[in-house]
């Protein structure tokens, strides 16, 4: 009776062992798969750290854009007024030509 209760004894804890390897397996790949996603969440947050700054970089060009459309915009008025006033003295030029040459008659 001792040798079989033994040898179930001994059954046991290798049954007990192999469900104890099986475990502690199925830990370390638990484990494994959680260091995983704790990389790719790392990666995550340096992505959107990134990303954030590129928005950020890129709203202060916009911003720049904006201050140079509105000077262009500036220009282009005063262009338009430089270009109405060239008119006038062309015309004033044309009729002072016109002067000359009456009074060189």
């Amino acid at each position: 009776m001792t040798s079989a209760s033994s040898s179930s004894a001994r059954s046991l804890f290798a049954e007990s062992k192999q469900r104890l390897a099986e475990r502690v397996q199925v830990n370390m790949n638990n484990i494994s798969s959680l260091a995983r996603q704790i990389q790719r969440g790392s990666k995550s947050n340096e992505l959107l750290t990134k990303a954030a700054r590129d928005v950020a970089s890129t709203e202060n060009q916009m911003q720049n854009s904006e201050e140079n459309l509105k000077k262009m915009q500036l220009i282009a008025i005063h262009m338009g007024y430089q270009y109405e006033n060239i008119l006038k003295s062309a015309q004033v030029l044309t009729e002072v030509q016109e002067q000359l040459a009456a009074m060189k008659r």
